[in-house]
């Protein structure tokens, strides 16, 4: 007797949904201050760290959270400049902390969310991993959030990092140049990555504010920048290194030579947002949240002990 074959069926997985009270949306300094403040979670698609150059004002204290409140003194033509912390520091030292506690429950997992009024869900680039439902959300902004903004703004102006490398010239004392132009507003130097060690090779970042309309214009592109950075060098007495004396006994020095390593850009603010129900678009000061930062770090007084 021939035996039959059972038939497989296939098995419909069910997506866990979580519920929250209350969530917090993005991933901006100000938007880990407030998830930390108020011991929320927080969801984002993407990792808005502090720009590296970013420090926090020398009152600031964050060595409640294991932060060193250290003073940095920058080099400039117009004299030294006093800074604090570093504002991607403490980034880094927040969203560690709130990892450990799980209020960062899709890590670095999700590349995009889409609210449907109901509930929001999570995906990555191949699959949806995850649901969440809400009763209240706070918006700090995330690219790759759909839905929880029913009116969006076109960015009317990006700020733009123009990397250069130094392969001849990058030797010299100064940290910061700060012109009165949108454009090439700050030169920042640092330390070479391109060398391994402790080098005194320093490499640059022009940071520049773009309207939309002149993005992919030549006249504000990266070797625009590059021009503009070497102007600004050479208009306050920089050179490159020395090459003897002319007939005549004048000094010469070497042009500088650099090369362009990328671009990033960002979005600044869009304007007034109009969000879904149960969305309230954050408006709280970060300088508030700093202030109140050493208060609520009592809560995770547990972990903090511990690292």
């Amino acid at each position: 007797m021939r035996k039959s074959r059972a038939t497989m069926q296939p098995v419909k997985s069910a997506t866990t949904i979580h519920n929250h009270e209350a969530v917090v949306i993005g991933s901006n300094l100000k938007a880990v201050l407030y998830a930390f403040t108020n011991k929320l979670p927080i969801l984002f698609t993407d990792h808005q760290r502090p720009f590296r150059f970013e420090y926090l004002e020398r009152d600031v204290d964050t060595d409640c959270v294991g932060v060193a409140s250290d003073t940095t003194i920058l080099s400039t033509h117009e004299g030294n400049i006093k800074v604090g912390p570093s504002a991607a520091a403490l980034w880094d030292r927040l969203v560690f902390i709130m990892a450990l506690t799980g209020q960062v429950p899709l890590s670095n997992l999700c590349s995009r969310m889409r609210y449907d009024d109901h509930s929001l869900v999570c995906s990555n680039d191949y699959s949806k991993i995850g649901e969440i439902q809400f009763e209240n959300a706070y918006y700090f902004g995330d690219d790759n959030c759909t839905g929880l903004i029913e009116k969006e703004v076109a960015p009317a102006v990006y700020t733009c990092y123009d990397w250069i490398a130094f392969n001849r010239g990058g030797k010299h004392e100064i940290d910061l140049i700060q012109t009165t132009d949108d454009f090439a507003n700050q030169i920042w130097f640092y330390p070479s990555d391109r060398i391994d060690g402790n080098t005194s090779v320093k490499d640059a970042c022009i940071i520049s504010h773009v309207r939309a309309t002149d993005i992919d214009e030549f006249d504000y592109s990266q070797t625009m920048a590059r021009f503009k950075m070497i102007h600004e060098m050479e208009e306050r007495g920089m050179r490159g290194m020395f090459n003897g004396y002319s007939p005549t006994g004048t000094p010469k020095y070497y042009k500088f030579r650099t090369t362009i390593i990328g671009r990033q850009r960002r979005a600044q603010s869009h304007g007034p947002l109009t969000p879904a129900k149960k969305v309230t678009v954050a408006t709280e000061s970060e300088a508030d949240l700093l202030a109140s930062l050493a208060e609520n770090s009592h809560h995770y007084q547990g972990i903090l002990d511990h690292i």
